[in-house]
């Protein structure tokens, strides 16, 4: 503890890291004060009573509710979150490996990067004005259960209509370029961070939602929640495990002898990650899943659509089998963009470096190919395990809302994010010569 403290004030101490942290929550309390500023012609008491009348957090609305901090629920200008950014960033990437236009783009290095980040904002800019015209259409149906709609008829119009799809639409882009500025400016990964507090500002109601469930007499006694809150736990430690569990592979340097002095014939180590991917795959893979239900709500009043949405309910069998299977996929590919073993191998051969019994070169990137292969499979399961955990934690008779944090996508967002945070203002401190957070001065798993 008091290391803790200690490294607390010893970030305090040095002036860029204080300015980028405070630079950091500055910009992430304009996000949560925007998450509770009403649409206009809204009526947020009639829609606060329309989300209170139903147990949302079953419901995939109520899900993506949770990623954006209860902005849904509020119908607030930043109700559509930083998701639509997200959904354009999976389409580019997706079209970086098919087809040849985006291809050579990310090969013409920093300019090929910036007009994919270009490319990216205008995917943004169109997928959030088609949920934003999803989110119109759902929020002009919705009624409280007298009847009262939460838009009253005579605000309804083409002028609310456009108006209110334009302030979504702006609200996902002046997130976007706040994620840009944190990421520039801050500390940790901007994009990452907004989903995180949007995650984090949901647990206190979660938690007192379950306190008044189990209080009411509804919900299970008090050992059947302290074996909850121990397999939480479990689930916890699990999910730090892997996200900080690495692979050594050895490295041995030639040695050089120049002069007096003798340079190389050091061994190193490449760290490779079992979840090299880190939090982005779950973004992703929950981004896909949000498509169908918003396409989907376009049509509240077809029955055989009715009938398709309830196969992506977020607790039905088939969300879960997809959801699982776009996880693993999406941990492959977003692993072989991360990482590219051909130029750590050609980098490797540059500086005189080989691992031990493998021939430099082709050999050394189909090893180090095949090595990451065999362990980031184990690594998509379990995310894709604990992704789905929720579905299989409400059947302990916790609350939907508490469920989410069982494991789940929220939980490995917060934890992944929370690591890479703290790594990057470790790296702040130990690049001054302060300790770390830990005793070694490293966070497990770094090297």
């Amino acid at each position: 503890m008091v290391r803790l403290i200690e490294s607390l004030r010893n970030i305090f101490k040095i002036d860029e890291l204080r300015q980028r942290i405070l630079f950091t929550l500055g910009l992430l309390l304009i996000v949560r004060i925007g998450a509770h500023i009403t649409l206009p012609g809204v009526d947020a008491n009639l829609i606060a009573a329309s989300m209170g009348s139903k147990d949302e957090a079953q419901d995939l609305f109520g899900l993506y509710d949770m990623f954006v901090g209860g902005a849904f629920s509020n119908a607030a200008i930043f109700a559509l979150g930083i998701m639509p950014y997200i959904s354009a960033s999976i389409i580019i990437q997706l079209m970086g490996a098919v087809v040849p236009y985006f291809q050579k783009l990310q090969q013409e290095g920093e300019e090929g990067r910036k007009k994919i980040t270009q490319l990216t904002r205008y995917g943004t800019v169109l997928i959030a004005a088609l949920q934003a015209w999803g989110v119109t259409i759902r929020l002009a149906s919705m009624t409280v259960d007298n009847g009262m709609p939460i838009v009253p008829l005579e605000v309804r119009g083409v002028l609310w209509t456009l108006s209110t799809v334009f302030m979504l639409t702006g609200g996902t882009v002046f997130m976007m370029w706040l994620g840009e500025q944190i990421t520039d400016k801050g500390i940790g990964n901007g994009i990452s961070l907004i989903i995180f507090i949007g995650i984090i500002d949901r647990l206190p109601y979660a938690l007192l939602d379950e306190f008044r469930f189990i209080s009411s007499g509804e919900g299970g006694n008090i050992i059947v929640e302290i074996i909850v809150f121990a397999l939480l736990a479990f689930v916890i430690a699990g999910v730090v495990l892997v996200t900080q569990g690495t692979r050594r592979i050895p490295v041995q340097y030639a040695k050089r002898v120049v002069g007096r002095k003798v340079f190389g014939g050091v061994t190193q180590f490449i760290p490779l990650r079992v979840n090299t991917a880190g939090v982005m795959p779950i973004i992703f893979a929950q981004s896909i899943m949000f498509i169908p239900g918003t396409v989907l709500s376009f049509f509240p009043e077809n029955e055989f659509l009715r009938s398709i949405e309830s196969f992506f309910h977020y607790d039905s069998p088939v969300y879960s089998f997809f959801y699982a299977i776009l996880i693993i996929f999406f941990t492959y590919f977003y692993t072989a963009i991360a990482f590219n073993p051909k130029e750590v191998a050609d980098n490797m051969k540059k500086q005189g470096g080989f691992i031990p019994g493998i021939r430099p070169g082709t050999h050394t990137a189909e090893y180090i190919d095949n090595i990451l292969t065999k362990i980031t499979l184990p690594g998509s399961f379990f995310l894709a395990i604990i992704a789905i955990l929720p579905v299989f934690a409400s059947t302990l008779g916790v609350t939907g809302k508490f469920a989410q944090f069982f494991g789940g996508t929220s939980l490995l967002i917060v934890v992944g994010v929370a690591l890479d945070t703290l790594q990057q203002i470790e790296s702040h401190l130990l690049m001054r010569h302060y300790d770390g957070f830990m005793k070694s001065g490293k966070l497990k798993g770094r090297r």
